[in-house]
């Protein structure tokens, strides 16, 4: 919190560092970043073709997948494109307006919460798969998947309406340099002239609860899941049964993992350098491995995608008769 004085101005814009002390590397920085968004873009559209395409994948872990690849397409839109710009200085380069910084601040908030809850909502598919098979159809029927879904979304955009109210509330009378790639609350604290206590509790409540409702449903499945693995006979049923969970288990210990080093605290760390590195992992680097993860540890997709190409291919030879 920056000390209040009567002759300061009101910020209405901030300047966005992102990674100031790279000027030489920047077309470096450029290349890579853009590279990892257009592949982010095309891995997640792919899934979302894919599984619309193949009728083999109309089924509710794959409905959940696609909104998962969705809302990963959105994720990374909302920050990475105004990085870009502040590496080559075009469209305001690193200047964004207040209005805009808290908006950005929303969506980026309301997304990584809905991300929680359908992480949670597909542990809760895969719980049911393997532990009451038999029920499997009347309990994730796919009105109950429209539910799920729609709640998932709901419950993410009503996490940032609090934290983003009291965020409004602040008075900011400069400086107005954000030391980040985008406005994510802990830098933005730190330029308020304003008693920044109760946001500060806020953020760290509602953070808290998101991480701790959604880890709990995904930590109760996946417990669920081991137990009756341990009373399969068969191991090679085992493997057939886990396989089906492996790649969700490892989206989620990454997401999850970054996530509750950066949002539950209350204090900035003291090394900004590194929140950027984190915060690059779980807003660029984990969206754009998590296809990866879900093609390469899951058959299904994999014989999905494989039909998709071969297809493709034999169309191209054919139009080329």
């Amino acid at each position: 919190m920056q000390p209040y004085a009567p002759n300061w101005t009101h910020v209405t814009e901030f300047v966005i560092v992102g990674f100031a002390g790279v000027h030489e590397a920047r077309p470096l920085f450029f290349t890579l970043f853009l590279t990892m968004y257009l592949f982010t873009l095309v891995e997640n559209l792919a899934i979302i073709v894919v599984v619309a395409l193949d009728h083999r994948l109309r089924r509710p872990m794959y409905f959940f997948l696609t909104h998962l690849s969705c809302l990963e397409i959105w994720y990374t839109s909302v920050t990475v494109p105004k990085m870009l710009a502040g590496f080559i200085g075009v469209g305001g380069g690193k200047n964004i307006s207040y209005a805009g910084c808290l908006s950005q601040l929303f969506i980026f908030t309301f997304l990584g919460a809905t991300e929680c809850f359908l992480l949670a909502a597909m542990a809760y598919d895969r719980y049911v798969a393997i532990c009451m098979p038999l029920r499997y159809a009347a309990l994730v029927s796919w009105g109950a998947c429209i539910r799920l879904a729609a709640a998932c979304w709901l419950a993410g955009l009503l996490t940032p309406v609090l934290p983003i109210y009291l965020m409004s509330q602040l008075t900011f009378c400069g400086p107005n340099v954000i030391d980040h790639f985008f406005c994510d609350a802990s830098p933005l604290l730190a330029l308020s002239c304003s008693d920044v206590t109760l946001k500060e509790t806020t953020d760290f409540l509602v953070s808290l609860a998101v991480l701790l409702a959604s880890s709990t449903v995904i930590s109760v499945s996946y417990g669920n899941i081991v137990w009756t693995l341990l009373h399969i006979h068969s191991a090679a049923e085992r493997r057939k049964a886990f396989s089906t969970c492996a790649a969700h288990l490892t989206v989620v210990s990454l997401f999850y993992g970054t996530l509750f080093f950066m949002y539950v605290r209350t204090k900035v760390a003291s090394s900004v350098n590194f929140n950027k590195v984190v915060s690059v992992f779980y807003s660029i680097v984990t969206p754009m491995l998590n296809p990866l993860i879900y093609s390469l540890r899951n058959r299904e997709v994999k014989g999905a995608l494989g039909r998709a190409l071969s297809l493709r291919s034999w169309k191209g030879q054919q139009g080329g008769r």
